[in-house]
This record gives C-alpha cells, structure tokens and sequence, in this order.
C-alpha cells in the first residue's frame, strides 16, 4: 500500500474534525505533520485543540508541529508556513480544510458573517497556497488538496444559503485554476468532499445536535479517502473533484458501513451533491 512515510503536510484547522482525522491518518505513515487552528486551549462547545492533536499525532508515530495560526491574517500564515519548513526542511502536501459556516438567506447574513467566509474560506485558500508553493514547486510529488465541493450552478445551492455557497466555490475555482495553472510543473491541486454530512462540530452546533450526528459518518471516511489521492502521483491526478466515497471505491473499497455513526440510520446526505 502506498504510504505518506517521509512527507511533510501543512493541514489548516487540524485540531478537530475532518483536518485533526487527515493529520492522524498520515501520522500513521510515520509524515510530520504542521497543525495550524486558533484553538490553544479547550472549549466546552469545540472539542479539540492544536496541542492535542499535535500529540496525538506523535502518539499515533508522526511528528507535529503545534502552529496556532489565524489564517485570516497573511503575516500569521508566512510565519506558520516558515515555522513548518524550519522544522520539518520543506513541505510536501497542503490540506486546506479550514472552513467557516453561517447557512442563512441573503437578508439574514450579516457583513461580519459574509466577511468571516470569505476571509477562511476563499482569502485564506489561496493565500496558504501561494505562500506552501515555493517549497511544493521543490518537492516530490507535491500536493494541495482542498476540502471543497464540485461547481455546481444550480440555483438551489445558492438560494438558501447563497454567501456560504460563493465562498465554498471560490475553494473550489482555486482548484480549478491552480491545477491548470501548476499542470506543468505537476503540482496536484484537488478538492474532496464526503458523500455524507460528517460528524464534526459544525453538524452538532448547526445541523441538528445529537440528532444530526446520528445520521453522520466519521471524519475518518474522509481521511481515508484524502489518504488515497496524496499517495497518488501527482503528474497523473490533478484538477479533481473528488467524493470520498468513489475515491475509496476506486481503491477496492465495497463496504462503508463502519464509517457510520448509527450503522442503523438514515445517513444525511451532504451539501452540494
């Protein structure tokens, strides 16, 4: 099995949910790993901090480097970026998974919540990978995978919740643009996006609660998936947008059963699909 032993990754909100699942599933091969999140220290409504998932990542036989990092501002992502390639000597795979969400209609979204997304979402992709692509040009099969859906212009994914919908997208066109743009110098540039809505704290605190999380799939459905494109050669898989459950598929997968929270409920079916 391909493996992610000797590589670098820079993952963005790595301290829980989907980011912390991908950063553990490369540690696993032995990569280190750069955690960037605000989260320094616990929060009841958000499980999950950088120190914790750095060791974690260390327990699980990777090595990590805690970069409490505000990704909205650019001076914080140079210097995370330039902590990660004094640490670990360069970098080899960017996961820009950091998101923020307000689902609410045109006249409820307030500039501060508009301006958040943007901010995470679009500003801070872009800018993490312009400022990881100097040392991704210098690696070995370099890799930039984004957790962002496929384009879709189908007026329901914007009518209910339209500011959310543009700032996914702009993920989403920098995959479609960088990859065109590093096709020849083989830059991988992908987006993956789950099948189903994934137990995080955004299902929890938005989505329904308890409830919701029921009808979830665990991060790790992701992770593995995410796991499979970065060990993919990078000249040959580039411009994707990817869904967890066909990557896996692709693998030999057949059984998907032990991703579900509740093996016994509905699943919930995610955004954008």
């Amino acid at each position: 099995m391909a493996s992610l032993a000797g590589k670098t990754l820079l993952i963005t909100g790595a301290s829980r949910g989907i980011g912390r699942a991908i950063a553990l599933r490369a540690a696993r091969d032995g990569a280190a790993v750069a955690v960037l999140g605000k989260t320094n220290h616990p929060d009841k409504r958000l499980p999950g901090t950088v120190p914790q998932t750095v060791q974690e990542i260390e327990a699980s036989g990777g090595r990590g480097l805690a970069c409490i990092t505000d990704i909205r501002f650019e001076e914080q992502i140079l210097e995370a970026v330039g902590q990660c390639v004094d640490t670990f000597g360069g970098i080899d795979i960017l996961v820009n998974n950091a998101s923020a969400i307000f689902l609410a209609g045109t006249l409820q979204t307030p500039a501060k919540r508009y301006d958040l997304m943007q901010a995470v979402n679009v500003r801070a992709t872009f800018l993490t990978s312009q400022a990881c692509l100097p040392y991704l040009l210098k690696a070995e099969n370099p890799h930039i995978l984004n957790l962002a859906p496929p384009l879709n212009m189908e007026p329901r994914w914007f009518a209910g919740h339209g500011a959310y919908t543009m700032a996914k997208y702009g993920m989403s066109m920098c995959v479609l643009g960088m990859a065109a743009e590093f096709e020849e110098q083989a830059v991988a540039v992908n987006a993956l996006w789950p099948r189903t809505a994934i137990a995080t704290a955004a299902v929890r605190n938005l989505l329904g609660g308890d409830e919701a999380m029921d009808r979830c799939r665990t991060p790790e459905i992701v992770a593995d998936a995410a796991h499979a494109i970065l060990c993919r050669p990078a000249a040959e898989c580039s411009g994707n947008f990817f869904i967890d459950e066909e990557v896996l598929a692709s693998e030999g997968v057949r059984e998907f059963s032990a991703y579900a929270v509740n093996s016994d409920a509905d699943l919930l079916p995610d955004f954008f699909l």
